[in-house]
């Protein structure tokens, strides 16, 4: 019965998602219903809502706010335009998917997916009409990397939300998202657009020059705002695992914690900026309100999974998977893959999910990996319940078949070849 609410739960969610309702009053209402129907009390209901925004938030949203902050301040300065002009001039035409690829990497670390895809969008179309290159040909590379960026690597909210409700290491998770990120992207970015499509396309190529720099920042300024909170992440999670103390160990520690190397990029990127401080607190708080809906829809998600919890609901399915002799990481995607099929948002999967695998931790599944393995499952064949299919859709004016074909297939590699690698990661881990 109690798997028969909680189905009656998702599929609340998924007409309400699609009816246009907000992801964050349909998230909190569905979470109120079904933990009424679950049995529980009332005032236990919103005890466990309460408790669920608050320890959700209360790991991550200096980082999320942080993230956000970073993510305007590079948009601003042009520092994402001109790490692509140095990219797309170092790797020339032939090689330009890679430049792009590298570029939705590196941007995208920071950025969020929304915010990255904007801002790289137009530079895709300039490539496109001076090389005479497929807008496709050259957008999927960009769209990879987003994605990727998205599910696997924090500051990403999907991935730091999913961290703190597992209490994974930031930092590992980190590290086994960027192993799994590369090859994935190039399979995803490069190799599969070479398949399915032309390279050239029939248009009149527009001779300007790409490297018209306008008033852009330094090539080491750009690159030291873009990377630096993912190399303090890494530096200090590398530099506090060694078991021995030493003098400088407790300076890694506290470079790991990544409220503590967001504070810190931001700072150093306001000090090299350009521009006036009164202009530079504008572009953080613009960044902030930028969030503000998806830290909402965050704390939600947070509050179902709390309910799924005290309702005894993720003991359940871990009783009644028990017996199935799947990996838990496997079981953890299948999941998350269903709820990203069924509700969209890629976001909202992996958090309702997480209440349900959240037992499933600990037998044979670290918590890093199962951080990886959700997000995985979370950009799972993408479709028209998906504004990225949208988004998509739209700026590169596809069919809804051309859409499926590229978008829908691209995101269901990413998502497939991501359990893979979690998959393999695990035997040596």
């Amino acid at each position: 019965m109690s798997l028969l609410i909680l189905l009656f739960g998702i599929l609340l969610l998924f007409v309400l998602i699609l009816k246009k309702i907000n992801p964050m009053i349909a998230l909190i209402a569905v979470a109120i219903i079904t933990g009424l129907l679950l049995g529980m009390p009332a005032t236990k209901v919103m005890t466990s809502i309460s408790n669920g925004i608050g320890s959700t938030l209360g790991s991550m949203v200096m980082v999320l706010a942080l993230g956000a902050m970073m993510g305007k301040l590079i948009e601003d300065s042009g520092s994402a335009k001109k790490i692509v002009f140095i990219l797309i001039g170092a790797f020339g035409k032939k090689n330009i998917q890679w430049a792009v690829l590298l570029t939705g990497l590196l941007v995208g670390i920071p950025l969020f997916y929304n915010a990255g895809f904007v801002v790289l969008i137009p530079l895709v179309f300039a490539i496109s009409a001076t090389t005479g290159l497929s807008k496709l040909y050259i957008g999927i590379p960009m769209a990879t990397a987003l994605s990727v960026t998205h599910g696997f690597l924090p500051p990403h909210p999907g991935p730091v939300a999913l961290a703190g409700i597992f209490h994974a290491d930031i930092g590992k998770t980190l590290i086994y998202g960027l192993t799994l990120s590369i090859p994935i992207a190039v399979i995803a970015g490069i190799y599969f657009p070479r398949l399915i499509l032309k390279r050239d396309q029939s248009v009149t190529v527009q001779h300007f020059s790409i490297n018209e720099e306008e008033n852009l920042p330094s090539a080491s300024k750009s690159f030291i705002t873009a990377l630096l909170p993912v190399f303090l992440i890494i530096a200090g999670t590398i530099g506090s695992s060694f078991k021995i103390d030493y003098i400088g160990k407790p300076l890694f520690i506290f470079l790991a914690d990544p409220t503590a190397a967001l504070l810190i990029s931001v700072i150093i990127a306001l000090a090299l900026q350009k521009t006036s401080i009164t202009k530079a607190m504008e572009s953080c708080a613009e960044g902030v309100k930028s969030i503000a809906m998806i830290i909402l829809i965050i704390a939600a998600g947070g509050a179902f999974k709390q309910i799924l919890i005290d309702s005894g609901m993720g003991e359940t399915v871990k009783q009644l998977t028990g017996g199935l002799n799947l990996s838990p990481l496997l079981l953890a995607w299948l999941i998350t893959a269903s709820l990203r099929v069924t509700l969209g948002s890629a976001t909202v999967s992996a958090l309702t999910a997480s209440g349900m695998v959240l037992p499933l931790i600990g037998a044979g599944a670290p918590a890093e990996l199962m951080v990886l393995s959700v997000g995985a499952g979370s950009l799972m064949f993408s479709h028209v319940n998906d504004t990225g299919f949208w988004m998509f859709k739209e700026y590169f004016n596809l069919s809804l078949k051309e859409t499926f074909s590229t978008w829908t297939m691209m995101e269901s590699l990413v998502s497939v070849l991501g359990l893979v690698g979690v998959l393999l990661l695990n035997q040596f881990v």
